[in-house]
């Protein structure tokens, strides 16, 4: 059964999504974790999931429905090609933690960094 939230609500300060779905279930999600776990192609591959890096200070411009299935987030780094439907939002929701942990030894294990400064310089090396 697709979980679709009660209330949205956009955080620009914090950079956060609340997400809403009952008393007590109310789940807030970071802009970074977003834009990196965005089901867009560009972030996806086409069976292969490409590492997005440099994310730490990205932030979320903009929120809509798209029909009454999902939501097109835009992010301030232009990106806003994925469509989050309402049953992946609610998978991140609760997977969080562990998609946040794995993220970070994906990162760890290509050398890569969160930090947009130090991606510049280690391209530029």
């Amino acid at each position: 059964m697709t979980r679709i939230p009660s209330a949205i609500n956009l955080h620009k300060a914090s950079k956060t999504l609340s997400l809403t779905y009952g008393p007590g279930e109310v789940f807030h999600l970071p802009a970074e974790f977003l834009r990196v776990h965005s089901p867009s192609a560009e972030v996806q591959g086409h069976g292969k999931p490409i590492l997005q890096v440099g994310k730490l200070s990205v932030g979320l411009t903009k929120v809509e429905p798209v029909g009454q299935y999902a939501l097109k987030l835009t992010f301030d780094d232009g990106h806003d090609s994925g469509l989050f439907t309402w049953d992946y939002l609610y998978q991140l929701a609760l997977r969080q933690e562990q998609l946040w942990a794995d993220y970070l030894e994906q990162l760890r294990a290509a050398g890569k960094s969160r930090d947009p400064a130090e991606s510049v310089v280690r391209l530029m090396l």
